[in-house]
């Protein structure tokens, strides 16, 4: 099926406009430069949130030994959090011929709600100094896996695909 946006009911049209879902075909990136995407987003990733654990604990030093500083514990939610996104990429390549703009604005929404958890454990009395470098670390994160899937598995052929 050839999905274009008439095919949506009248009242969801402009939001697809408005977020320029239009379905409009262009080369999409490669399974191989997804892959290598990825894992140049996960590998970054967990490098930055390796050097900002010891900054923070280094700014910070009460917060040496940090339960969410051990690498065991932010890893396996950044490689979570990475995959996800970065299986997100192909999808919004297919519904958008401006798909860096849209994935820019989903990213942003994604890491606000991802944030939500620093702030109930910092509300719930977890040190703030520490909470402050997991939040440096969510935006680490998001800015890595950004710029891996949008330079390295670009799409090509798209109409101002800004």
């Amino acid at each position: 099926m050839n999905l274009r946006q008439e095919n949506f009911p009248e009242f969801i049209r402009p939001w697809l406009e408005r977020f320029h879902i239009d379905f409009r075909p262009h080369r999409q990136p490669s399974t191989y430069e997804v892959i290598f995407a990825t894992v140049t987003a996960v590998i970054g990733s967990l490098i930055f949130d390796a050097i900002l654990v010891k900054i923070g604990e280094t700014v910070y030093p009460k917060t040496v030994g940090y339960q969410h500083f051990q690498f065991m514990s932010y890893a396996k939610l950044t490689v979570i959090g990475v995959l996800g996104a970065c299986a997100g990429w192909p999808i919004v390549t297919r519904i958008t011929s401006q798909p860096k703009w849209l994935f820019l604005r989903l990213a942003v929404v994604v890491t606000l709600v991802l944030l939500l958890p620093d702030l109930a454990i910092w509300a719930m009395g977890q040190p703030g100094a520490a909470v402050f470098v997991l939040v440096w670390m969510h935006l680490a994160i998001a800015i890595v896996t950004y710029l891996s899937l949008v330079i390295l598995a670009p799409v090509r052929g798209a109409r101002n695909s800004q």
